[in-house]
């Protein structure tokens, strides 16, 4: 029998990922909300998964929803803090707004299919709207405001008939689409620079492709070895 901290026996050797029991009941919440369904799964179900007493999984979240908030943060607290720091740059170098789009789109989507479990899937629930996840809600619309504050500095081709104001709220939806893509079993490690792709043309933007790629992948590279936590691309990870 192994220890989850002073006084707090295992009842097994648990398997999964993670370097602190914490992570290890984020992980095994993720595959039973994401698997079995929110509403089926007990906290009691998740111990035993990670291999703790129920007990010992409430010195680290006090209820279910606790846990909940925390995969639902997760989701969107790398690809936030990266669309923050892209807006904030805007005019401060030569990168274009349509490349800080595709950066950010490219980013987020990214983290959405390479967590471990498909965690965007939650959004769907009903009691992820509830004003008790008042913090992850906040963070998601800031989020999606930042797509559209991107997505309307975006200078279309001569002669495109799209509205600039929805640039950035396609290039939002397109993103949370693999979601549902990936639910499918439909997400290839090609999906996320697609769907960053498919919302330039969708902007106006597809003649400049080759060059939005490159400042894009510029971006990240930079953005992300300047930001807390930010590893490079890739909203999912528990």
């Amino acid at each position: 029998m192994t220890l989850t901290g002073p006084g707090r026996p295992r009842t097994r050797q648990s398997t999964r990922p993670g370097a602190t029991a914490r992570e290890e009941i984020l992980d095994a919440a993720a595959e039973l909300f994401t698997t079995q369904g929110y509403a089926t799964t007990s906290t009691r179900a998740i111990a035993d998964a990670v291999g703790i007493r129920q007990s010992s999984l409430y010195h680290h979240f006090a209820t279910k929803d606790d846990i909940l908030e925390a995969l639902l943060a997760g989701t969107v607290a790398e690809g936030l803090a990266f669309a923050r720091a892209a807006s904030a740059a805007v005019g401060r170098d030569d990168v274009s707004p349509a490349s800080r789009l595709h950066a950010v789109a490219l980013f987020d989507g990214t983290q959405l299919c390479s967590g471990r479990w498909n965690i965007g899937v939650l959004y769907h629930l009903p009691e992820a709207r509830d004003e008790r996840f008042h913090t992850f809600l906040a963070d998601r619309e800031e989020l999606r405001g930042l797509y559209r504050r991107l997505g309307a500095a975006v200078v279309p081709a001569p002669l495109w008939p799209g509205d600039p104001r929805h640039h950035g709220e396609l290039a939002f939806r397109l993103v949370e689409s693999l979601v549902s893509l990936r639910a499918d079993g439909l997400v290839t490690a090609q999906s996320p620079l697609q769907v960053a792709d498919a919302a330039m043309v969708l902007c106006g933007a597809g003649t400049d492709l080759e060059l939005i790629r490159g400042q894009s992948m510029t971006l990240i590279g930079r953005l992300g070895r300047d930001l807390p936590g930010v590893e490079g691309a890739g909203r999912g990870a528990s």
